[in-house]
């Protein structure tokens, strides 16, 4: 039997028409402003299939917008986002894209920060505002963005994950959920966790200075200010 969560049966708290091209794409704003981690200069928005034809007309646009700069889909400025990204200096972009065999809601943010350099994140509007992150760093991943995060890039060699989850465990942090990709054996790999703590900044820099860990983000979702 199919278990319901409450988002399922009376939708997120919000404003537009569509959790799915409002909700969702204000949530997947959000993640993708928070992975980037620093002033954003630039956004080109990818969009695909629903997201590419029906973007104005359900606020899509405002939506990515507005979670770009952090506002959370019920935030009242979501009408007005393009204009406070205009007003802060952001120059924003929205194009049509064909991203491959994935979710119709799905948007490809290519951000570039200050320094001139460039994140990109992809991710799915999957229905009744949740999400799905599928890309950081054209590297594949997978989380929904409603857990604390961390993405551990690292060499494939052996041992590696059970160092990390054992420094986790030393941090206190419970693990929800995990995941491990690659392309091939012995070459890069990521580890996806998703966990029930907010991860400090204490254990983030205990996992960077770890050998063979390449790179580290966290991502701790939380309601804030544009």
């Amino acid at each position: 039997m199919k278990k319901f969560g409450v988002f399922d049966i009376l939708g997120p708290v919000m404003i537009g028409p569509s959790s799915s091209h409002t909700a969702g794409a204000a949530r997947l704003g959000k993640i993708a402003g928070i992975i980037s981690g620093s002033e954003i200069k630039k956004v080109e928005f990818l969009l695909h299939g629903s997201f590419a034809k029906t973007y104005k007309g359900h606020g899509t646009d405002r939506a990515l917008v507005a979670g770009i700069m952090g506002m959370d889909p019920d935030d009242e400025r979501l009408r007005e986002s393009l204009q406070i990204a205009k007003d802060k200096g952001i120059e924003i972009e929205f194009k049509e894209a064909d991203l491959g065999d994935v979710h119709p809601n799905t948007v490809k943010f290519l951000i570039t920060l200050m320094d001139d350099s460039m994140v990109t994140v992809m991710g799915s509007s999957i229905g009744g505002g949740s999400i799905s992150i599928l890309g950081v760093d054209e590297e594949e991943v997978e989380f929904t963005g409603e857990y604390p995060t961390l993405i551990v890039k690292h060499i494939d060699v052996p041992g590696i994950i059970s160092k990390v989850t054992s420094l986790i465990y030393e941090e206190g942090i419970n693990i929800a959920f995990m995941r491990v990709f690659r392309s091939t054996k012995g070459s890069s790999a990521i580890m996806i966790f998703e966990t029930d703590n907010v991860i400090t900044k204490r254990g983030v820099e205990r996992i960077k200075s770890m050998a063979n860990v390449t790179s580290i983000r966290a991502i701790n979702p939380v309601r804030e200010g544009v």
